[in-house]
């Protein structure tokens, strides 16, 4: 399966005059980047891009040094063998190493919020404000704790899996309705176009598929309480991927740490509406003082 092609899918790419290519930890990685000041790191959620910071990032250019990028296997970066959680976020630490940007700030969407938080639990960054915006940070409750991973990896080692996939999620105008249903989240045409070309490409949602088929949250969720940066936790009420008593119920078990509920918005709030997401956002920032000077 090839990967998506820069010169042909990412030629209308969003932020494309801030990409460029690294290699790292044997593994070629799509960075954007731009700014000056705190260092600022984004990191999308599973199945997603650098494309899904599109709005939110005008937002966030006068606080920071912006660094975002693809994960491994997703998008335009390549794949490693390991997609676990573990694999993840030591392969984004690499990359943040030789990048020379220790983040000040992380800011993770759903799978996102996990891998920033298990790079500062296991030491590997020490950011001083730690973002989750629809963050899976817990199990699926009950018998979906087993059952859902296991449905993944059958789906994983299933050779027809992706093509399957991009035949319905990636047809034109599909994946709109597709993000709906699973996200209760209503983006606009130009984002469904991104994650539609994304959903068409079979190594990008085989790399999907390997993500969740991969990944123990169990530790993660025991750890959690060992955080030392300050938590914040935005979710969106009318989230259907993830519950947003999630937030709720980590920041009651976390130390520095407070959830804010978006109401009206899905598992996508920094793409419906990036302004409710920035205020509290930015709020944070200033009350650490972490602002660009």
């Amino acid at each position: 399966m090839s990967m998506l092609d820069w010169a042909k899918d990412g030629a209308d790419w969003p932020n494309r005059a801030l990409s460029r290519f690294v290699e790292a930890g044997r593994v070629r990685w799509h960075v954007q980047e731009e700014g000056e000041g705190p260092t600022i790191l984004l990191l999308h959620g599973t199945g997603a891009s650098t494309h899904s910071w599109r709005n939110l990032w005008p937002l966030l250019r006068p606080h920071g040094r912006l660094i975002a990028m693809d994960l491994p296997g997703h998008g335009f970066t390549s794949r490693p063998a390991d997609l676990s959680l573990d694999g993840m976020a030591d392969a984004v630490a690499t990359l943040v190493e030789v990048l020379g940007a220790p983040p000040d700030i992380m800011i993770g969407h759903s799978a996102g919020a996990a891998v920033a938080a298990r790079m500062a639990l296991d030491g590997r960054v020490s950011p001083r404000l730690l973002v989750g915006i629809g963050g899976a940070l817990e199990p699926f409750p009950g018998p979906a704790a087993f059952l859902f991973p296991q449905m993944a990896k059958l789906l994983f080692l299933n050779p027809l899996a992706p093509q399957i996939f991009t035949m319905t999620a990636g047809m034109p105008g599909e994946a709109k309705r597709f993000l709906a249903r699973s996200t209760g989240s209503r983006i606009d045409a130009d984002t469904a176009r991104y994650y539609g070309r994304l959903f068409r490409n079979r190594a990008h949602v085989a790399s999907t598929l390997g993500m969740m088929a991969s990944w123990d949250l169990v530790p993660l969720a025991r750890d959690i309480p060992r955080l030392s940066a300050e938590l914040l936790l935005l979710h969106g009420t009318e989230d259907k991927a993830v519950p947003p008593r999630v937030s709720e119920e980590v920041a009651a078990r976390a130390g520095k740490a407070r959830a804010v509920m978006l109401p009206g918005l899905g598992h996508l709030p920094h793409e419906e509406d990036a302004a409710a997401v920035a205020q509290p956002l930015v709020e944070a920032i200033r009350h650490l003082g972490l602002e660009r000077v």
